[in-house]
């Protein structure tokens, strides 16, 4: 009972972090058509944030979590008005495009900062745990877990109970119309993709206790996240939640009955043989012609 109980824990943990990345990659994707391949890169600028507030201002992880949203955010707007709004609605040239930024932003950080491992504290009162059942549930994990839905449930009400949610499902069903009732597609799409960044940014944050902060960091979360967008469906936001469950509960327990590398592989194959025959994903956004 315990073990079970301590890889379901380990699954749910995986998979809070998974989705917390792929929030803003579902919906910059799902909303703007654009394909955005910096998006790792944006998680490791929210890791290096959490890091400089720590060791230059003493700051607690918690304390530098809305900066390095407002940071990354702000960041996010700067790329989207100088590159990507010119590539809206061409994922093949927003691929290239976002490749290239984010070997730009990697670069830059690695010559402020070198490339040596960083680490962030965890807040002390999270630097314990505590035995439920047989199984040991580590309070930071639970914490990420317990945060994970809070910007779950926080992203859904910003898409579905606000105005701005409003005017950015109304482009996504058909932008020219959006535009004849007075939405300014430049004002949505630039705030759309800050949001995104900001959510990258977050999650960058929260798992630096996790990993050693490194300038190539992001790139293993942005494969992951892509994987639960694609599973999950364009532009759904219970697509994003459902598959990072799926996914992050199949990786615990795969790579507790075999090792990582061969559970990732099966996991790997498995979505090849998903999307082969449901290549639109659990949950399909439904768009108007």
């Amino acid at each position: 009972m315990g073990v079970f109980l301590n890889e379901l824990f380990i699954g749910l943990s995986l998979a809070s972090i998974l989705l917390m990345v792929a929030l803003g990659l579902a919906i910059i994707y799902g909303s703007m058509g654009v394909i955005n391949l910096a998006h790792g890169q944006f998680v490791m600028l929210g890791a290096y944030g959490a890091w400089l507030l720590q060791d230059a201002l003493g700051l607690s992880l918690l304390l530098a979590i809305p900066i390095v949203f407002l940071a990354v955010g702000l960041i996010g707007i700067v790329i989207e008005r100088a590159v990507v709004h010119r590539l809206y609605h061409r994922p093949l040239d927003t691929i290239l495009a976002t490749w290239g930024i984010g070997i730009v932003i990697e670069q830059v950080v690695r010559l402020l900062l070198s490339s040596d491992a960083r680490y962030v504290a965890r807040p002390g009162f999270l630097d314990s745990g505590f035995d439920l059942a047989g199984a040991y549930i580590a309070s930071y994990r639970l914490f990420v877990v317990v945060f994970a839905l809070g910007m779950f449930a926080a992203t859904w009400y910003v898409m579905f109970r606000t105005e701005f949610g409003m005017r950015l499902r109304a482009m996504v069903q058909n932008v020219e119309i959006s535009r004849c009732y007075g939405i300014s597609a430049r004002r949505i799409y630039a705030l759309t993709f800050a949001y995104g960044a900001g959510l990258a940014g977050i999650a960058g944050a929260l798992v630096s206790p996790l990993v050693s902060v490194t300038p190539t960091m992001g790139n293993s979360f942005v494969v992951d996240a892509f994987l639960v967008v694609i599973v999950g469906g364009v532009g759904s936001l219970l697509g994003a939640g459902t598959s990072a469950l799926m996914l992050g509960e199949a990786t615990a327990w795969l790579s507790f009955l075999f090792n990582e590398t061969t559970g990732r592989i099966l996991i790997l194959l498995a979505v090849v043989v998903f999307i082969r025959f449901r290549p639109e994903g659990m949950f399909p956004a439904k768009v108007r012609g």
